[in-house]
């Protein structure tokens, strides 16, 4: 990949984009985008949604979301100690002595989440996040009250890295690589003929409520749509394969199969996969995906959905870790599905 798209990703992982808090980034992400599409929206969810060849007969949705989890503050105790909640899934386990930045009104407040020291009992079995605790320096509740207030966010300080120039890691790349795959399609698609109109979109809060892709897709009324987000790498210890599938990383991007699932949509993917020599792997989704594909099926007359991941290691937590060879795998093949599509593909399951 080339070290400009690869500045550009980090550029969205370092940016806080915590659920419901999605601004920034988005701003970003619609000046990267911009040049290279008809046109440029936005909606009062928060989404962007970049505009490409409108006219068509036949749309695409391509939706990856921008937002990350992160805590929330619920309260100040008399000595200054911050307290929080979750917004999202995130796991508090991984949270212990980690470096966090209180997005408060003003400006930014670092902190560190405190660890109980070994010599006084340490960190016992299981707890939750109303455990952890937040200390930022002050010495009292008036003090601190001046920078925080309840409902501000919380994320971790972490910058990503690059590992043995192959992986990336850091936080939130579920799913800021999401977002990043979808604003480089649109980009390559730029100087290509398309017969179809695509909607590339940046979703707001899939990690707490996936309203930003309900918004998108009862607003644009696609043909069909595709969630690109991440999925579960299993290529690690300690994880028990027989249980959650082999997933690896390098192993290529990831296509959903089950019940929500439109296996035409599928075979459109999976045919283009053979033309470009690209290994796919499959996960499960027999009920739902957990994704904004959910949402995005159950809008207007009903949507086609189908869902393309990333692998990805260590999910919610400080190290999320991915393929840079998966990303660009799974950006060629969307381009190449896009760029082979009549506009005339029938999605109904019943027809030959």
């Amino acid at each position: 990949m080339e070290k400009e798209r690869i500045m550009f990703l980090q550029e969205l992982l370092h940016t806080p984009s915590p659920s419901s808090m999605e601004m920034e980034i988005q701003k970003k992400w619609m000046k990267y985008v911009e040049p290279y599409v008809d046109e440029i929206r936005t909606d009062h969810a928060g989404n962007v949604i970049a505009v490409r060849n409108e006219d068509a007969d036949f749309h695409l949705l391509l939706a990856g979301h921008c937002d990350e989890i992160a805590f929330v503050v619920n309260r100040i105790d008399e000595n200054g100690f911050v307290f929080v909640d979750k917004m999202g899934g995130i796991n508090p386990k991984a949270a212990i002595g980690m470096k966090v930045e209180i997005i408060g009104k003003v400006h930014h407040v670092p902190g560190v989440i405190g660890v109980n020291a070994q010599h006084h009992g340490g960190i016992k079995g299981d707890f939750d996040v109303d455990e952890l605790f937040i200390d930022c320096g002050a010495k009292d509740k008036s003090e601190i009250e001046a920078e925080v207030q309840i409902g501000d966010l919380v994320v971790y300080r972490r910058q990503s890295e690059i590992l043995k120039n192959r992986y990336i890691s850091g936080r939130g790349l579920d799913n800021r690589t999401g977002a990043f795959i979808v604003a480089e399609v649109m980009r390559r698609l730029s100087d290509k003929n398309i017969n179809i109109g695509v909607y590339g979109v940046s979703t707001v809060n899939e990690e707490t409520n996936m309203g930003g892709a309900y918004f998108a897709a009862a607003g644009l009324k696609p043909d069909a749509a595709l969630a690109i987000d991440v999925t579960f790498a299993t290529d690690y210890p300690p994880v028990d394969k027989r249980k959650h599938g082999d997933i690896r990383l390098d192993g290529g991007p990831v296509l959903a199969k089950g019940a929500p699932i439109n296996r035409k949509l599928n075979q459109l993917l999976e045919n283009n996969a053979k033309k470009l020599s690209t290994d796919l792997q499959y996960e499960l989704t027999p009920r739902h995906t957990g994704t904004d594909a959910d949402k995005m099926r159950l809008t207007g007359k009903g949507v086609p959905i189908s869902l393309v991941s990333l692998p990805l290691r260590y999910m919610h937590s400080p190290v999320e870790t991915a393929s840079m060879k998966d990303i660009e795998e799974e950006i060629s093949l969307l381009v190449e599905m896009i760029t082979n599509m009549t506009g005339k593909e029938s999605l109904n399951p019943l027809d030959d």
